[in-house]
């Protein structure tokens, strides 16, 4: 069984089954198994662009409400988990990469009321690649995007999702290609 701590090859992803794929790739969106679910019935892969591509897809195939539950599923950034310690791996990784963890007395009011704010308007948690940004600039976004309509923001979220499912299967997948 391949350990998800560690880097497996793309024959390595091929030859799992449906469980060691699941434990492996379970949270790469996260919290919401029934995408890893389906992005298995599509193996074998290519390379890794192909499985990050498939996932994008099938993520990008969802009716709204699905897209919706999938940003549903997410954290607020900063907030009460972060601070108990009950986040995921991944999300406890990427916020804490982004300067999350290092914020201001002022600057967590601020985030918190903004996350507060975000949610009422829209229904889900406010979704950014926060390995892709700043706790600076995840602020800045989070204030600008509270401007956004709720389609508008679905979109911008799911696209988010997207690009941290693709870092995430970058963490798990080596580079290469598969012996199909």
């Amino acid at each position: 069984m391949a350990d998800h701590r560690k880097r497996v090859s793309m024959n390595e992803v091929n030859l799992m089954g449906y469980e060691e794929f699941i434990a492996v790739f379970g949270n790469v969106v996260e919290h919401c198994q029934v995408v890893t679910a389906a992005v298995w019935s599509r193996l074998p892969f290519k390379d890794v662009n192909q499985m990050q591509l498939e996932i994008s897809r099938l993520i990008a195939e969802m009716p709204t409400e699905g897209k919706e539950g999938i940003l549903r599923c997410h954290p607020d950034l900063a907030g009460r988990l972060a601070e108990q310690g009950h986040l995921t791996t991944e999300s406890t990784n990427e916020q804490r990469a982004a300067g999350l963890g290092t914020m201001s007395m002022e600057e967590k009011n601020k985030i918190t009321s903004k996350n507060v704010e975000y949610k009422q308007k829209f229904g889900f948690p406010f979704v950014i690649c926060a390995r892709e940004n700043k706790k600076e600039a995840i602020l800045a976004g989070l204030q600008e995007r509270l401007q956004n309509g709720r389609d508008q923001e679905v979109l911008i979220g799911i696209s988010e999702v997207k690009k941290i499912c693709c870092l995430r299967i970058s963490d798990i997948v080596g580079i290469g290609q598969s012996n199909l």
